[in-house]
């Protein structure tokens, strides 16, 4: 009998020399979000952050979130390209932080993956880096999990978390929000990181291929859907810093579930937002989806965020100049509607939507038909 050959990691399918040189290549995009508050540097066990400036704060609170970035993974990796995809995992994770008006302090990522390619991981890793930048948020660490049997050797998934502060009499929430309140829309980029699932199957049933040029939208379809999810969080907070928190109420990050069930989430009990569908005209790419799906506009506005990424709620006297401020920022804006208090009718009216999350404060009103270019 044949002596059996040696296991090891590597034929198992584990590459750790792999890893440290992906850490090498990428080690330099990560330092580069490091200020004075980030200590040890790359590779330590825990991510260290000096905290000393919270006791300047009279009642600091924490607030954390993690999310990922879903199924446009495998548009990255149909694409092979990489270096985008890190602006839709912190946008998703940041933005949903500066819900609350606190400041992103400093994000973890995680990367399962079924082969490391050290190229690979570096450029997603990069791209994380450069929007923790416009977050004006720390990388102040990761992990890169070899999964081989688990994943295809092409195959990643990304993930991350944040926490940020806010001082407690400065924080925002639905407590603010008062009938007669303006809810101003802020621009997506486009798709951002939500309805993925929907949107590749339009385009499988299609037989569309993500080089294919299409009019509508000047450019490749596959380019469209890498489009990075635009961050919000420095520019968000920058208004908050502009108007006060006795002005601008709460914001809502439009992600899974759209814009009437998000905004429903930070409006309290008794209150109503009534949302015009013609306030803006839908970005291409989203009757795009509905027309070469033929999905209904209700699963639409549903799933996807129609070209809205955030809502923010303000008093109506600064409704017109935080319009102006986010402009200033980069930020395409306008009024999609105003709070008011509930009607008896409001439970019965088609268009309503409340109770989603699992929260139960107030309800969107949807009315009248989209524009479309």
């Amino acid at each position: 009998m044949s002596a059996p050959q040696p296991v090891t990691y590597a034929s198992a399918g584990v590459d750790t020399d792999a890893g440290d040189r992906a850490v090498e290549l990428m080690k330099g995009a990560v330092r580069a979000t490091h200020g004075p508050q980030v200590l040890g540097g790359v590779g330590g066990f825990a991510g260290l952050y000096d905290a000393a400036a919270l006791t300047a704060y009279r009642r600091p609170l924490l607030a954390t979130s993690t999310d990922g970035v879903g199924t446009k993974v495998a548009i990255a990796q149909a694409m092979d390209v990489h270096d985008t995809i890190g602006f839709d995992l912190v946008g998703m994770v940041v933005d949903d932080i500066v819900v609350v008006g606190a400041r992103p302090l400093f994000m973890t990522d995680y990367i399962a993956c079924g082969r490391v390619v050290p190229e690979r991981i570096a450029d997603v890793v990069r791209g994380i880096a450069a929007a923790c930048s416009v977050a004006g948020t720390a990388l102040v660490g990761g992990e890169t999990a070899e999964h081989p049997g688990l994943l295809g050797p092409d195959e990643y998934d990304v993930a991350g978390a944040a926490t940020g502060v806010v001082e407690a009499d400065e924080l925002l929430g639905p407590d603010r929000v008062r009938a007669g309140d303006v809810l101003v829309a802020l621009g997506s980029s486009g798709l951002h990181s939500n309805g993925y699932s929907l949107v590749r199957r339009v385009v499988q049933v299609a037989g569309w291929g993500l080089d294919r040029h299409v009019d509508e939208l000047g450019r490749t379809l596959g380019a469209e859907l890498l489009e990075p999810t635009r961050v919000y969080a420095a520019d968000c907070l920058a208004l908050v810093e502009q108007f006060g928190a006795d002005r601008v109420h709460v914001f809502s990050h439009v992600t899974g579930g759209g814009l009437a069930a998000n905004v429903a989430r930070v409006l309290p009990p008794g209150l109503v937002a009534d949302v015009d569908r013609a306030a803006w005209v839908l970005p291409p790419v989203f009757s795009l989806v509905q027309g070469l799906g033929a999905v209904p506009w209700s699963d639409l506005e549903n799933t996807l965020n129609l070209g809205v990424g955030m809502v923010a709620v303000v008093a109506p006297e600064v409704a017109d100049d935080v319009q102006r401020a986010a402009r200033a920022l980069g930020m395409p804006a306008w009024v999609l509607g105003t709070v008011r208090d509930a009607r008896d009718d409001d439970a019965t009216a088609p268009g309503v939507v409340a109770g989603t999350k699992g929260v139960q404060g107030g309800a969107v009103r949807l009315h009248g038909s989209y524009r479309t270019a």
